[in-house]
């Protein structure tokens, strides 16, 4: 298991290039910061949903959540809509019992495998074929959870680390190791059904390992962390039987895009 490499994509990227990506098995990210969405857009995102999903969107308090939350979902369905050619609010998802989405297959689909992710200021979407992705995404601004949440979730050689942090790097490097595990535990959709202090990471190089709690080898796995604005974590774990290197194609997608017929016209 190692680090990917990233390709950075044009904003309007083809989906034809991203197509052969992933038949390739590689990866495709996209994230979309929220502070780019013109007001007037918002509704166009809102129309790629579908009805549960819009009225799910409805009962979020706060605005900012309910923003997160229908970008992440327009940003999944307008992006599956662009590699599959099918209509955004068409598509069909399941939730396994954990509440993984996977898309349900249609007529001359590619099983492609979904993972979504939404905080404060910032959605993002993981695309494979065939192999299990996860993503997650967190904001810096959040208040800090401290040493005590590490001490309760974390792997012993990960509050070692942490603890050795100086204080002040000490937030975003619990975030840090948080958006990877999140990233793991969302692509094998197991959620926090997997304890989180059965597997743990080193960040140079990255790497992980695993207790004898989990079945699963180092080696299957790449992962790779950005910083997509100054303000946010991301992280994205891809299975990988097959020993050929992984990369992730990256995509900042445009804002003007969504809510036309895809974010790559």
């Amino acid at each position: 298991m190692s680090g990917m490499e990233t390709r950075a994509l044009a904003a309007r990227a083809e989906p034809g290039q991203i197509r052969s990506a992933l038949a390739l098995g590689d990866a495709y990210l996209g994230h979309l910061p929220l502070e780019t969405v013109p007001e007037a857009r918002w509704p166009a995102l809102e129309a790629l949903l579908d009805a549960a999903e819009r009225e799910r969107a409805a009962r979020f308090h706060f605005d900012h959540d309910r923003r997160a939350y229908i970008a992440a979902h327009a940003l999944l369905r307008a992006t599956l809509s662009a590699l599959t050619g099918l209509g955004a609010p068409d598509l069909r998802f399941s939730l396994n019992v954990y509440g993984k989405p996977e898309l349900v297959p249609a007529p001359g689909v590619p099983p492609y495998r979904v993972n979504l992710s939404h905080t404060r200021g910032l959605a993002a979407v993981a695309v494979s074929l065939e192999q299990d992705v996860g993503v997650d995404v967190e904001w810096l601004g959040r208040r800090p959870p401290g040493l005590a949440l590490a001490d309760r979730y974390f792997a012993p050689s990960e509050c070692a680390w942490l603890a050795a942090r100086p204080e002040a790097d000490r937030h975003e490097a619990l975030l840090t190791l948080w958006t990877l595990k999140e990233a793991y535990i969302k692509a094998v959709g197991l959620g926090l059904s997997l304890p989180l202090d059965a597997f743990a990471f080193e960040l140079e190089p990255l790497t992980i390992r695993f207790s004898a709690q989990i079945e699963d080898r180092p080696e299957r796995w790449c992962f790779q962390r950005y910083r997509p604005t100054a303000e946010h974590l991301m992280a994205l774990a891809l299975r990988t039987p097959a020993a050929r290197p992984r990369a992730v194609h990256l995509h900042q997608v445009v804002a003007e895009c969504l809510g036309g017929s895809a974010p790559f016209p």
